[in-house]
């Protein structure tokens, strides 16, 4: 088809009015429905601002230890005769570890006994010598002086005898400690000298033996949450459980969490210089040994209840780069509804109702209807809301 040139001009603007009258139509249409730049209100539920009692539970990094750590060493000197153990073995107390060689050891208690029996023969004579001298000087047969020395020669030998008597028995301990024994029950180390060597009593360390039934949990708590902590308790906004016999939950590596529970019995006076924090100690029973001594984990205390508190779901606090923030469902000039933000201090999470919830410290009031549900439906601040909360 041909159209002359004034035709299609004529055209040209027919089309670009028809355009431009959609266009305004359009633009009509949005800011009707919507009320800002042509965006409908978005659907919300809120949740009023209302205070309540949750747990207060502290989480902090912990070390295991055994509850005993023991250095097996020998009493005496001597050559090692020989290892009564495998490492990594369970020991019962008492157990033989090591031997040394017993010959010199029984040579000396062997020494001690004829000593002590020389020592009963010097008493039994200083006695009959000391009677005989007795009778003769009631007849005064002999001097003084003669009666006196052989009193004195007997109570020498009684001495003489005590001594002898003490020399057994310390000849017979250092035979008994020959024999190096487990002072504990627990899990014997790695050896650390060989059979056959020769070893200077204590000064040499055997191997290591660690009591496992109990683990320690030792965790340092920082002196600026102590002092918040105890403020608060002031205020009555915290109360801790009685005497601070906080129950110790231990978090693994893995997230998992250890099925015994134990109890903080340790809670050291001094703040360490050069960290800040106070050590504490708890301990937990460890039957099936899954707890070894040098074990990581995270200490989760319990007990404490946090009074007055605002707490608000996990999911209604959000972060914009310089802090956190909730919406609330606020009226504006205009009398519509819309999402203004509430910069919040949160505290620690808690658990309400089977869900992960924040505390907020302060930025909140009672009766605010903070959003909590279709945060991802608000993109800007400001933004109009409709709330809906059924099913809330």
């Amino acid at each position: 088809m041909y159209f002359t040139k004034t035709k299609r001009r004529v055209l040209a603007v027919s089309v670009i009015a028809s355009a431009t009258s959609l266009l305004t139509a359009c633009q009509d249409d949005a800011a009707n429905a919507g009320g800002h730049g042509g965006m409908p209100p978005a659907q919300v539920q809120t949740q009023a601002v209302s205070r309540t009692s949750v747990p207060f539970t502290i989480e902090l990094p912990a070390t295991l230890s055994g509850n005993k750590e023991v250095e097996v060493r020998a009493r005496v000197a001597g050559i090692i005769e020989s290892r009564n153990f495998e490492e990594g073995q369970q020991i019962q107390q008492g157990h033989s570890l090591f031997t040394l060689d017993l010959a010199p050891f029984k040579l000396e208690v062997e020494k001690a006994q004829a000593q002590l029996q020389a020592a009963k023969a010097s008493v039994e004579q200083a006695k009959r010598e000391r009677d005989r001298l007795e009778a003769l000087k009631n007849e005064r047969s002999v001097s003084k002086r003669d009666y006196d020395n052989a009193s004195s020669a007997y109570d020498i030998a009684i001495a003489n005898l005590a001594s002898a008597k003490v020399a057994l028995q310390n000849a017979e301990l250092d035979l008994e400690y020959a024999h190096v024994k487990a002072p504990v029950s627990g899990i014997v180390g790695r050896e650390f000298v060989s059979e056959g060597s020769y070893v200077q009593g204590p000064s040499v360390l055997l191997t290591e033996l660690t009591e496992t039934k109990t683990m320690r949990v030792r965790f340092g708590f920082s002196e600026r949450e102590q002092l918040d902590m105890r403020q608060e308790v002031e205020r009555g906004d915290l109360q801790l459980p009685t005497g601070q016999q906080f129950s110790v939950h231990l978090v693994m590596q893995n997230g998992s969490l250890y099925g015994q529970e134990g109890k903080v019995n340790f809670s050291d006076v001094r703040v360490n210089r050069y960290t800040g924090t106070s050590e504490l100690q708890a301990t937990i029973d460890n039957p099936n040994g899954e707890l070894r001594p040098g074990q990581f984990v995270r200490v989760r205390l319990e007990g404490a209840v946090r009074n007055n508190a605002i707490v608000v779901p996990q999911r209604a606090v959000l972060d914009n780069g310089t802090g956190k923030f909730v919406y609330v469902a606020a009226q504006n000039e205009q009398g519509m509804t819309v999402a203004l933000p509430a910069p919040v201090e949160v505290g620690e999470w808690v658990q309400l109702n089977g869900e992960n919830a924040w505390v907020i410290k302060s930025g909140l009031k009672d009766g605010q209807p903070v959003i909590v549900e279709g945060m991802a439906r608000i993109f800007f601040p400001g933004m109009p809301v409709q709330v809906s909360n059924q099913g809330a």
